[in-house]
């Protein structure tokens, strides 16, 4: 199996060996173009998919998808030199294509990100829409003074090379902001050099020096090539935070925003088909806004829920032990309370009367605590208090007073008692305040109250 692996990873580099061979010595013919040269194209592809590394896959399929976009555009055109057919729309468009799934694509494979957050998903595609589309838009009305045709010629003329600088500054930022490893490197090496040759080709048609078939047509494959050796390089396995601003989307927006307002002060200056991505990329930067916000107050409700015991509603251990360390700050009492008579009435009766029974507790105990204290459910039948202030022993005795009345459960009436150990914090320096000890009294005191059957005791 691993033979056939390292065979897909060198098919690519001995295919575009063999057809710059055979292109030096013979003329560019419809097979040589259309077959060997777009064979290059289709053995990257399968380099990068069948990769045997462990790795980000949506990364490598969306960059392998990018790769036969323009597999499609470069096949229809080499159709057209030859066969004289009317493509070009097609070409077009399987070209425009690559840039937004390249630049996606390069994203999930170099920040090597376990799975698609919809912000990064967002975010790409406000990149890649307003960075080309936005950019040749601006440059429109000047670049048609100087270059010839019809201004959606001269849109198209304009927005492959803003797409090769969005895609190579977007490498260059991340390879920058992590740590440089043989992967970023060669995949930075290959789309530098499609860079570099997709500029050298439209230096070449806009001076009509261009020639189809050329062999300065094989660096494209080259980049490709170098590309798809990067997948076979280990990926950085230390996660990297994510680093776009959403100063670039309100950039975005403007933009945007400023190209709609002049095509409605002066409607002849842009044509009518650059204000779809315009309006495409305000709707994504909304977009964003939601998502964002939706995306915060889940995280609120998850850090909620993590903080707040499932059962009662209360807080849960981790919270109360987080809110003790500011507790120490100040005087106060910390209470610890252990009900006596739930073990029987949970092995007798059940864990679902049992749960009941606690949720039951922990309203009535609710009710007693004051305002700006904590009450917390630490696990079993045992809770927690944070009473700051002098009036921990008045809270204790009166949350004791709360089991006086029987609870009604599932059709069951149930007597329940507490133990309630107090422990007071006398000192207001968190730095001269053992919570060690202050817990430990206050635990004491419990079971000494639990001993002897007093309900609260004051820890010495």
């Amino acid at each position: 199996m691993m033979r056939i692996y390292s065979s897909t990873r060198w098919l690519a580099s001995t295919l575009l060996l063999s057809y710059l061979i055979l292109r030096y010595f013979s003329e560019p013919t419809w097979w040589s173009e259309l077959l060997v040269y777009n064979s290059v194209l289709i053995a990257a592809i399968i380099g990068i998919l069948f990769t045997p590394l462990p790795d980000d896959h949506l990364g490598q399929k969306v960059f392998a998808l990018a790769l036969l976009a323009w597999g499609v555009g470069s096949i229809t055109s080499s159709i057209d030199s030859f066969f004289k057919t009317e493509l070009s729309i097609f070409s077009e468009a399987a070209y425009s294509l690559f840039y937004p799934l390249a630049i996606f694509g390069a994203i999930r494979s170099l920040r090597n990100q376990a799975k698609s957050r919809r912000l990064e998903l967002i975010d790409t595609l406000v990149i890649a829409l307003s960075g080309t589309t936005l950019l040749s838009t601006f440059f429109l009305k000047p670049a048609s003074s100087e270059i010839s045709g019809s201004q959606y010629e001269v849109f198209l003329t304009i927005i492959y090379p803003v797409g090769d600088l969005v895609l190579l500054l977007t490498v260059i930022g991340i390879v920058l902001l992590q740590r440089l490893s043989p992967r970023s490197l060669l995949f930075l090496l290959g789309v530098t050099t499609f860079t570099a040759s997709d500029f050298y080709y439209l230096w070449l048609s806009q001076n009509d020096l261009y020639i189809f078939g050329s062999l300065s047509d094989a660096g494209w494959l080259l980049g490709f090539v170098l590309i798809a050796h990067s997948y076979w390089f280990a990926s950085d396995e230390e996660e990297h935070p994510r680093t776009f601003n959403p100063a670039i989307v309100t950039l975005a927006l403007v933009l945007s925003s400023i190209i709609l307002a002049i095509s409605v002060l002066r409607p002849e200056y842009f044509p009518r088909f650059v204000l779809i991505p315009a309006f495409a990329t305000i709707a994504l930067a909304f977009l964003r806004m939601a998502v964002a916000m939706a995306d915060a107050r889940k995280m609120s409700e998850e850090q909620i829920l993590a903080r707040t015991d499932e059962l009662t509603g209360l807080a849960n251990r981790r919270r109360f032990i987080a809110e003790f360390e500011e507790f120490q700050r100040s005087p106060g009492s910390l209470l610890i309370l252990d009900l006596d008579g739930f073990k029987p009435v949970n092995d007798q009766l059940g864990h679902d009367v049992g749960d009941q029974l606690l949720a039951q507790v922990a309203r009535r105990l609710e009710r007693v605590v004051p305002k700006g204290a904590l009450l917390a459910r630490l696990g079993g039948d045992e809770f927690g208090a944070l009473i700051p202030g002098r009036e921990g022993m008045e809270i204790a005795v009166a949350l004791r007073a709360t089991m006086e009345f029987p609870f009604s459960v599932a059709g069951h009436e149930i007597k329940l008692g507490v133990s309630i150990g107090e422990a007071f914090n006398e000192s207001e320096n968190e730095s001269e305040s053992d919570g060690g000890s202050l817990l430990r009294r206050a635990d004491e005191a419990m079971y000494r109250a639990k001993r002897e059957k007093v309900g609260v005791v004051r820890a010495r």
